[in-house]
């Protein structure tokens, strides 16, 4: 997943947490795993065979073929030239992905939704645990005609080529050598590991073989490494194995994706089973020069699927795999041939790129294997045509996602993959990552401002632990301006209910007072001097602020920004923002380019239910008469992590925390003294509590999946 300004290169994906970190079961709703909202989507339409029908050549079995002339998946009703898939993490909510935490019920109710939404392909990362193959395998023949096929990804057991800048160094490769021949048996059904951390372990013993639909080694590559390990190996001699041969002209790291490659041919060959091999990639290592980015790692080193080049033994062939998105990196926004592109009627520079890759790669099918944006609350960059990484509400992303994939077969490719599955708990981003800590606790709560945890079409969403009756703060008719208040605490928000006085006031601040020892100038709004971080609401216009206390504000952890660049502080208070991209000067044309910042504490009004066709999933509050229900993302409330009560407490730029004994609410109307109105005090928790809800607009995405398989 791409992790935007070279800031993240491979952060975590394979972090295992602490022993006893985040145990027990986690999902919160009765009896087995449900997906709220699938029923509603009427079933993908019987349409022609998706069958599988191997074939047989160079004396292997294969059930897809890459070559000059495209992609070939062979079926009952011939050679599918197209595939629409979606990416599959290896993790639940609660859990780090090398805890490897998906269970064979969520693989049998994935499965089958994946089904009714018409998804052909599922592509995973690593080897999973036995039980996905088990219940692919069952899936697939209760349902020959529309089967699943993988595509089996193999990730680097040892990133520590990042740091040593060297891909051939010995415990790096021999690591990864051994999860390929590990791979290989696993599809087979002939691999038994014990547990080791970070990977799944057991007995694998059903064949998965007749629904392989290709194989994707590696990661995405770090530029800095891969141009280290380029200048090192300038003496490692080319790779002419059996199976793959790397090109005269291939780089140090090329050679050694070809001999990795040549590995996995050979494990597979001994098993009988031949498929297409690509290696990963992504457009900060693409092969192409894109003389107007304005960040030196995103050119700095390129990788080329053109330079690894199966024999007339590999009859699978390889494909250019690409992880490639739509808001970045800036060279979608400055490069002149790509703002003039065409598609659809419109300049559209996403498609620009695509269509440079397809055209690079000629004689070679181009598959973009990561696609999407998040439907989150927080913003991480901008894109062309509004296509920006957060700040989408979740049928705009739904909607968005439908039309890259179209767009993807329009241009030419051989396939697209959507990203993802389900929202990820564990995930990180640059402008949020240096605010959650400890860091080992992130998977534990579900935070509105990383948009990375906001890409599924399944949305994960936190729930009150049923067990924690909802607390009742004040219950007083004479209380002004709320003669009742309740609150629920779950792992993504602070929620509050207030019944309020008539007649309603026309402003509304929400003071959180989450640090006791923190006191200063009331918030706007509100007279009290206790409170920490603020809601301003405007109950009259329907607008809102989020507002944070200087000490507390998380801006100075991320990057210098000028102060001129963000509104003035009001009495020791600032607007909670994001930043989405630092200053910048533009290669070529010299255009100097401003920070930007986001402004995520800009409160929505409305209703976020699913079922209300008028909802946008990023409002935060809304008002039924008397009743004023909000919802305050932790991170607003000033929290580092919420399951251990941290409050984030900036050091400069070094990032601390101090326990909260409670949240205190405050409720000020600017007209007489704020209303205490309580506090608002949990246990740590350990476990997490989450119900399954197909995203309102995913209808979008399985129209589109339906077209592309056609």
């Amino acid at each position: 997943m791409v992790l935007p300004l070279g800031a993240l290169f491979l952060a975590g994906w394979l972090v295992v947490a602490r022993p006893g970190s985040s145990p027990g079961p986690v999902r919160s709703s009765p009896g087995t795993a449900q997906i709220a909202g699938l029923d509603a989507v009427p079933p993908a339409p019987a349409g022609p065979s998706w069958a599988s029908r191997p074939v047989s050549a160079a004396g292997l079995r294969t059930v897809a073929t890459a070559g000059p002339d495209g992609f070939a998946l062979h079926t009952a009703s011939g050679d599918k030239r197209f595939l629409p898939g979606v990416n599959l993490g290896s993790t639940t909510p609660g859990h780090q992905p090398g805890e490897l935490a998906i269970t064979a019920t969520d693989y049998r109710v994935w499965f089958a939704a994946m089904d009714r939404l018409g998804v052909r392909v599922v592509r995973v990362y690593t080897i999973h645990p036995p039980a996905f193959y088990g219940e692919l395998a069952a899936h697939n023949r209760a349902h020959p005609d529309r089967p699943l096929y993988l595509m089996q990804g193999v990730y680097l057991p040892d990133e520590s080529y990042v740091t040593k800048g060297n891909l051939f160094d010995p415990q790096v490769t021999t690591s990864f050598t051994a999860e390929l021949r590990d791979a290989s048996l696993a599809v087979g059904g002939h691999l038994s590991r014990s547990p080791t951390p970070g990977r799944a372990s057991g007995t694998w013993d059903v064949d998965v073989g007749d629904w392989l639909a290709g194989w994707i080694i590696g990661v995405e590559w770090d530029p800095y490494a891969t141009a280290a390990t380029d200048r090192i190996g300038t003496t490692v001699p080319a790779v002419t194995g059996r199976y793959f041969r790397s090109a005269g002209t291939a780089t140090a790291t090329e050679r050694w994706l070809a001999a990795r490659m040549e590995e996995l041919a050979t494990a597979e060959a001994a098993a009988g089973r031949g498929a297409p091999i690509a290696f990963a990639n992504w457009p900060t290592t693409d092969p192409l020069t894109h003389r107007y980015e304005p960040l030196e790692q995103e050119d700095l080193a390129g990788v080329d699927a053109n330079h690894v080049q199966p024999t007339e033994a590999w009859p699978g062939g390889t494909f250019a795999s690409y992880h490639a998105y739509p808001y970045y990196p800036d060279f979608q926004r400055h490069q002149p041939e790509l703002q003039t592109f065409r598609y659809a009627g419109r300049a559209d520079p996403y498609a620009g790129y695509l269509n440079q890759l397809r055209e690079h790669h000629t004689g070679m099918p181009v598959l973009i294997t990561e696609f999407g944006v998040p439907s989150s609350i927080g913003d991480a960059h901008h894109g062309p045509l509004g296509r920006d990484q957060g700040d989408h509400d979740e049928a705009e992303a739904m909607r968005i996602d439908a039309e890259l994939l179209r767009m993807i077969k329009d241009l030419g490719l051989a396939g697209g993959f959507v990203f993802a599955w389900t929202d990820e708990w564990f995930k990180l981003t640059w402008n949020t990552v240096t605010h959650q800590i400890p860091a080992d606790r992130r998977q534990l709560w579900h935070d509105p401002l990383t948009n990375e945890q906001y890409f599924g079409l399944i949305a994960t969403d936190a729930v009150t632990d049923p067990d924690v009756a909802p607390r009742t703060l004040v219950d007083d008719p004479a209380a002004r301006p709320a003669p009742a208040v309740r609150a629920t605490v779950d792992d993504s928000y602070l929620r509050l209910v207030l019944r309020l006085a008539e007649p309603l006031p026309a402003k509304l601040t929400v003071g959180l007072d989450v640090l006791p020892r923190l006191t200063g100038p009331p918030p706007p709004g509100a007279v009290d001097r206790q409170p920490d971080t603020a809601f301003a609401l405007d109950l009259a216009a329907h607008t809102g602020q989020a507002w944070i206390r200087v000490p507390l504000d998380p801006m100075p952890l991320d990057f210098p920004v000028p102060a001129a660049a963000r509104p003035a502080p009001v009495d020791g208070w600032q607007h909670y923002q994001q930043i989405v991209n630092r200053a910048l000067t533009v290669p070529v044309s010299g255009r100097r380019l401003p920070v930007e910042l986001f402004d995520v504490g800009r409160l929505r009004y409305g209703s976020w239910d699913p079922a209300d066709p008028h909802a946008d999933s990023r409002a935060l509050w809304r008002l039924d008469g008397t009743e004023l229900t909000i919802r305050i993302p932790w991170a607003l409330a000033g929290f580092a992590d919420p399951s251990s009560r941290q409050v984030l407490v900036p050091e400069g730029t070094a990032a601390a925390t101090e326990t909260s004994p409670a949240v205190g609410i405050l409720l000020g109307t600017g007209t007489g003294p704020d209303q205490v109105a309580g506090s608002v005090r949990w246990d740590d928790w350990q476990r997490v509590h989450y119900t399954e809800r197909l995203k309102p607009g995913a209808s979008a995405v399985r129209d589109a999946l339906i077209a592309t398989a056609s």
